[in-house]
């Protein structure tokens, strides 16, 4: 990484859970960012491609991070377009995040890369940080985590992997043209995951199997946006099959290190007190 970069990195995104932390870095960094939010200024919001230009003006490269999810209708032709108008203005380095075995996703990356940029794709398994930030986090509150995961395994993957895999295909050369798988170094069922996260706090949580159709429905109670709900329902519903049941090297690959384990995320997040009562 170099601070003697002059030209802002677009992070579209900017207040998620990744984007939030690619700012953090390439701000402690010393480089020029430009925030892709709806209250930021130039404002960017994926539904209004007015504000894309303005955004894309003067700016040396760009981590696309579609909300709310590149599974959504629209989310492929959105991207597509967004990066053919970032080739156009001479923006060439682009990195995507998409996530595992979503086949809308692979078409959305499909289409990104056949705007010519020099592209890096970025694919996630769940995050880590759905048990502390959102999404989850009322459930592990509450005492009682009711999710429609049955007991199949995922390799849960931390959220500051992925931004620094993104920081580094930003600011690096060497990555372009490359696709990074990111997993955990562990399959963990939810059930386990939740076992973990009640041992490092010493509190009683339990992990209830429900239905997809009872999980909308309560997650709706809860007031959560009906997009959420789709897409957590998508997820759930198909993805979680098994198809990502399987260990991957991409953080290897991409930054020379392991992967950060569950328990290591368990043990920081409960320092926080992110979970106390």
């Amino acid at each position: 990484m170099t601070a003697t970069q002059h030209k802002p990195i677009l992070v579209t995104g900017a207040t998620g859970k990744t984007g939030r932390r690619i700012v953090e870095r390439l701000t402690s960094a010393g480089l020029p960012v430009r925030v892709g939010s709806r209250a930021a200024e130039p404002p960017f919001d994926w539904y209004d491609p007015t504000t894309w230009d303005p955004a894309l003006e003067g700016v040396e490269s760009a981590y696309i991070s579609y909300w709310p999810d590149l599974a959504v209708p629209g989310a492929v032709e959105a991207t597509s377009k967004f990066a053919g108008m970032a080739v156009e203005k001479g923006i060439r380095r682009l990195v995507l995040l998409a996530g595992r075995g979503e086949a809308e996703a692979e078409r959305a990356e499909q289409a990104v890369a056949e705007s010519g940029a020099d592209l890096t794709i970025v694919r996630s398994t769940w995050f880590m940080q759905n048990f502390s930030e959102g999404d989850f986090l009322g459930q592990v509150l509450s005492g009682e985590v009711t999710l429609p995961a049955g007991d199949m395994v995922e390799p849960f993957v931390d959220a500051d992997d992925i931004a620094d895999v993104a920081v580094a295909a930003l600011t690096e050369e060497g990555h372009a043209g490359e696709l990074y798988e990111l997993t955990g170094p562990r399959l963990l069922t939810f059930a386990e995951a939740i076992e973990e996260i009640a041992e490092a706090t010493g509190r009683e949580i339990r992990y209830a199997p429900v239905s997809v159709d009872q999980f909308a429905s309560a997650m709706a109670a809860q007031n959560v946006p009906p997009e959420a709900i789709e897409i957590f329902s998508f997820l759930f519903g198909e993805v979680l099959d098994g198809r990502n049941a399987h260990l991957t090297d991409g953080v290897q690959r991409a930054l020379g290190r392991e992967p950060r384990d569950f328990r290591d995320f368990v043990r920081d997040a409960a320092a926080t007190g992110v979970w106390d009562n």
